[in-house]
């Protein structure tokens, strides 16, 4: 699935969802860039440091909310890695309104 039709129904679903605030997308944003560096893989494994960094979040407790947040909303799935040698999975899925 490309990038722009994976933002596209983000934004379209997000229009309607009021706990999505603008950290959520940074991160979405984030995750999608550097999905586009990992020339488009699905599922992309990543570290903390590398999607905070692309998102401009300083605090990790923020950027493991909005994953969280981003998974339970049902945006992505996230499978976490609990090693620290292996990063996490970051699924992108059809989103549905």
């Amino acid at each position: 699935m490309e990038n722009n039709k994976l933002l596209s129904d983000f934004f379209a679903a997000i229009s309607k969802d009021a706990r999505i605030s603008s950290t959520h997308i940074g991160v979405f944003a984030a995750l999608l860039e550097y999905r586009n560096r990992c020339g488009l893989l699905n599922p992309i494994r990543v570290y903390s440091y590398e999607i905070m960094e692309l998102a401009k979040i300083s605090a990790s407790t923020t950027y493991h909310r909005c994953v969280r947040d981003l998974h339970k909303f049902g945006y992505i799935d996230y499978v976490a890695s609990f090693n620290s040698a292996v990063g996490s999975q970051i699924y992108f899925q059809v989103i549905r309104d």
